[in-house]
């Protein structure tokens, strides 16, 4: 299904969880000097502009990025991302995960997109053009599965579907089973949405069943606007970078001081 577009979404709640997260975890792996391979399987086009009108129709960066940016000081990596990207894109320019990854990564790092939707591609393309990393219109999870494991060998996979193919939550866990078995030493990050009708959680109990050592974090808000069904934002990863657990506690403090529904 090509239809799903990131722009009516972008810099809502749960891209405020899953990008600061992201970002932590990008920082802190180049903290090291070895070099790294970050893969990404549903890319999206990278940059957005929260002033765009389909940005303002659901009102959603509002809630989140707008409403929560205060919550990073300074020198937190997405701090550090947005106020760089802003300097070239304007005030309302918002980064995408392949922009976040790519202002965090080195020259000595691989980046590998994946984005099929043709519009979105070739923003993407555009967007990512000034930082060389290699933009797949190929589906994710078959580029995925056939760069692991990848060269350099360390690094993170982002598995982060609009969960518009609902057969999604009940195929991934046998992917990522297959991703883990070829790149055992990988971090592998999958975000999920909360929804009101539950359909995470078969999908959850068996990943959580496979691979018992995972960070599990959860974060609830909000409804961003009446009957929307997503109360909130999950991330599974395997291989948890350390004291990633402390970072996403204290993110879900900032969270538990929402209004409520």
């Amino acid at each position: 299904m090509l239809s799903y577009q990131h722009i009516y979404h972008a810099g809502n709640l749960a891209d405020v969880h899953k990008h600061a997260l992201l970002a932590w975890m990008l920082a802190y792996l180049t903290a090291k000097p070895k070099p790294l391979s970050y893969i990404e399987t549903h890319a999206g086009r990278g940059l957005y502009d929260l002033s765009d009108p389909a940005a303002q129709k659901t009102g959603e960066a509002a809630e989140g990025i707008t409403r929560t940016e205060e919550w990073f000081a300074a020198d937190h990596p997405l701090a550090r991302v947005l106020a760089t990207l802003r300097k070239t894109h304007g005030a309302t320019a918002y980064p995408g995960s392949p922009l976040i990854a790519a202002h965090i990564l080195r020259p000595c790092d691989i980046l590998h997109l994946a984005e099929l939707h043709p519009a979105e591609h070739s923003a993407l393309a555009t967007a990512m053009s000034p930082f060389g990393a290699r933009v797949h219109a190929q589906d994710g999870f078959a580029l995925a599965q056939s760069l692991v494991p990848p060269t350099p060998r360390r690094g993170l996979m982002l598995i982060d579907p609009s969960y518009e193919i609902k057969r999604d939550y009940t195929d991934i866990p046998g992917r990522i089973a297959r991703l883990v078995k070829a790149w055992n030493v990988g971090i592998i990050c999958l975000w999920y949405p909360i929804l009101k009708t539950a359909r995470h959680d078969e999908m959850l109990q068996r990943l959580s069943a496979a691979h018992p050592q995972a960070l599990r974090h959860e974060v609830h808000f909000p409804p961003a606007r009446a009957n929307h069904g997503m109360t909130g934002s999950g991330l599974f990863v395997i291989n948890p970078p350390y004291s990633l657990a402390e970072e996403a506690a204290r993110l879900g403090q900032h969270f538990t001081r929402l209004d409520p529904a």
